[in-house]
This record gives C-alpha cells, structure tokens and sequence, in this order.
C-alpha cells in the first residue's frame, strides 16, 4: 500500500507478517471493512497497522473511536505492547456528544456529517501527510444515529467522501462468529475490502486469525493466518491448519 509517494514505506511493513498476506501494496483511496466477533482483536488490528505505519512513513492519521474514551483505547493499546504513534490523532465519542449541548434538541447532531467535516479540516490542515483513517466502530456510529430507510444513501456518499480524500479508511464492524460476508448488509457491497479477524478452537485451543475476504485491485492470499499477540503487539504467521 504506497501512502507516502515514495515508494518505501507500505501498510505491508506495519505488522510483522503482513506481508504473507498482502503480496502488493494496497493503493489509497481505499474503505475497508475490519469484522469479527468480540474478542477477535479488530480494534487492535487497526491501531497497530496505522500506529506502526505512520511512525514508519512519517504521515498522519486519524482514528475515531466511539466505543470507548481516547484514554480508554490507549491504555488498552499499551497493555497489548502497542504504543501509540504521534502522528496519530485519537478522537473519542465526548468530541462528538459535546455538540449536542450546543444544538437545539430538534435538530440532533449529524454524526457522519461532524466525521466528515474533522476529516475535512485534517485534510485542508495536513494536506497530503493525512493518509490513513480509522472509524470503531460502524455499529456505535449507527447506535447514534435515527434509524432510516436513507441509511444506504448515506453510507454510500459516506464512504465516497472517505474515498474523494484519497484516504485508506479501516472500520471497524462487529459480525457473529462464523457469520458469512453475505450478512453484513449493505456495507460489504459498498466497501472496497473486507479483512476478517477470528477465532477458530482447534485441538481444543482457542485461535486468533486474520483472513482477507477481499480487496480489490491488490494480489492477497484468502487464507485464514494465525494471529499471536507478542511482548511489542501483533504477529501474523503462516496460514492456519484448520
């Protein structure tokens, strides 16, 4: 994945044995749902690749967590070995909650609308360096919004804004355990790629594993890859027995 124009630095670098998986780079603008049931390390994934990559590349990213606070999401990070990088940005659900007290009540906030304007400003502040986005996750951004039969409408201009700002988005999405592609509605059609965080039990232990369901016009393995959690974060192995 070539976000820094030079060619030397890619998302490939970002986890140890990425680059099993991803056998070229995957090139910007890109949406790319991260599934998998709790427990899979979705968020870990997502924090780790853009956190070792914009260290790596010198670029700046911005990741949105509504789960939980950004205090919250850090010190779990760490607890993983997983420091944060200072290029990345973390903005949390008070940032957004906070313009509820400054609206009238019948006019509630537009989410998506605040995302893509602090989207918006991050591009017009850092210009080509914003490079990388991350939204955890699409299930609470829907949790704060009205239910309506326009939500295709605005997720399809959603992620078409992500894509007009050339960015490489990652959301995350919550998805049963063992639940087909097929399910997970409208947003699999809409997303450019879909990357797939397990757990598989096999010989009567619990496994971890990444699998890339697709991801278009980039070479990639579909096979399931054994996911281990090391001293400093992340570790991709070879390809599951299961």
């Amino acid at each position: 994945m070539k976000l820094n124009g030079g060619g030397k630095t890619t998302l490939r670098d970002s986890i140890p044995g990425l680059d099993r998986i991803f056998r070229s780079d995957i090139e910007a603008p890109k949406v790319i749902l991260v599934t998998g049931p709790p427990g899979s390390m979705k968020t870990s994934f997502c924090h780790s690749v853009m956190s070792s990559y914009l260290g790596l590349a010198g670029e700046i990213g911005l990741y949105v967590t509504l789960e939980e606070t950004a205090v919250s999401h850090l010190n779990n990070m760490r607890m993983l070995g997983i420091e944060p990088s200072p290029n990345m940005e973390i903005s949390d659900i008070t940032d957004l909650r906070e313009l509820d007290d400054i609206i009238e009540e019948e006019a509630p906030t537009d989410y998506i609308q605040f995302i893509e304007q602090t989207i918006e400003y991050y591009k017009k502040k850092h210009g080509d360096r914003f490079t990388v986005f991350a939204l955890d996750s699409l299930g609470a951004l829907y949790s704060l919004m009205d239910n309506s039969e326009n939500m295709r409408k605005k997720m399809f201009y959603f992620f078409k804004t992500l894509r007009d700002q050339n960015l490489v988005c990652f959301i995350v999405m919550e998805r049963s355990r063992g639940g087909p592609s097929d399910l997970l509605g409208n947003e699999g059609f809409l997303v450019d790629g879909i990357i797939e965080l397990g757990l598989d039990r096999t010989r009567g232990k619990l496994a971890r594993f990444i699998r890339v369901e697709k991801m278009r016009a980039c070479k990639h393995s579909m096979e399931k890859h054994t996911v281990e959690v090391g001293e400093k974060g992340m570790i991709i192995l070879g390809p599951t027995l299961g």
